[in-house]
């Protein structure tokens, strides 16, 4: 599938499940740390069972890949982010949280630039500018 279908479907997947996080944890009273506990255990199920044909392929990663992706994914991304985005979607409206939680491109960029040897090109400085600019515009 295309890759700009697949993320266009990605925003979509986060935006309208961020509504219903949100009216989740508000009509359950629930806290954020139980709110991200019962989603991170329904998608590890659901997760578990769409890759069981490729756990073969685990072994043969190496320790350096499976470590990154813990580190990335597990702790910074799975946990720490997701655990300040449920503790700010229960604190505020969401046309306040999403915009800024969704920068998450900005810091890739820097991610890519700085540690990853990518190009900083006009283009990209640019519509980081802009992504800026519409936060500012949204949450302002």
């Amino acid at each position: 599938m295309n890759p700009q279908l697949l993320a266009l479907i990605t925003a979509m997947a986060w935006g309208i499940g961020g509504y219903f996080e949100k009216k989740g944890l508000h009509l359950g009273g629930l806290s954020p740390q139980l709110g991200i506990t019962l989603r991170t255990a329904v998608a590890l199920v659901a997760l578990g069972i769409v890759s069981f044909p490729q756990w073969k392929t685990l072994p043969q990663a190496g320790t350096k890949s499976i470590l990154m992706m813990v580190i990335g994914g597990g702790v910074v991304a799975g946990s720490i982010g997701m655990l300040c985005y449920y503790a700010a979607i229960k604190g505020a409206p969401l046309n306040q949280v999403m915009p800024i939680a969704f920068t998450s491109p900005l810091f890739g960029i820097l991610m890519g630039v700085i540690f990853g040897g990518e190009p900083l090109t006009w283009k990209t400085v640019i519509g980081a500018l802009l992504t800026i600019a519409g936060i500012v515009t949204l949450t302002v």
